[in-house]
């Protein structure tokens, strides 16, 4: 059973590491999903979250190895394209240790959850892991706190 469990876990990192790939151009896109309301997305609505433990503005991202892993980075190789209604005065990058560019915005580094499988899946909101906490972010920058459960598979 225990080599079940690992396999898929596993398959689950491998999966998302297989979306959250560099793409030559990332493009920032808006969703809405209740209780959190309207939120940061990629192209393909996957939920983008950020790290409390990053240092706002910072140029580092608090987040690699196994905790990248679980939180994969949202990297691009070229300038993102905004959604209407993101102020790309609050986009920027950041350099990661393996060279990557990192997707900012508002200064938060901005990170996949591996175990949303799919667009509109928000399994990651308020979790708490790796020294810190991970929020959806909101369009003006700010971190969506809420006491309510995250849209999983298990409960959608």
């Amino acid at each position: 059973m225990r080599t079940i469990m690992t396999l898929g876990a596993a398959l689950v990192l491998v999966s998302g590491a297989a979306w959250a790939q560099a793409k030559s151009e990332a493009r920032l896109e808006v969703a809405e999903a209740a209780p959190f309301g309207k939120h940061l997305t990629d192209a393909d609505g996957r939920a983008l979250y950020l790290f409390t433990a990053d240092k706002k503005g910072g140029n580092a991202s608090a987040c690699a190895d196994q905790c990248a892993q679980a939180w994969p980075p949202v990297t691009t190789q070229g300038q993102p394209q905004l959604a209407s209604g993101l102020a790309k005065d609050k986009v920027g990058m950041i350099q990661r240790q393996d060279g990557a560019s990192q997707l900012t915005y508002d200064g938060h580094p901005l990170y996949y959850f591996a175990q949303d499988l799919r667009s509109g899946q928000t399994a990651g909101q308020d979790k708490k892991g790796f020294g810190g906490e991970w929020y959806l972010v909101a369009p003006d920058g700010t971190p969506i706190r809420s006491e309510q459960r995250a849209q999983t598979p298990e409960n959608r």
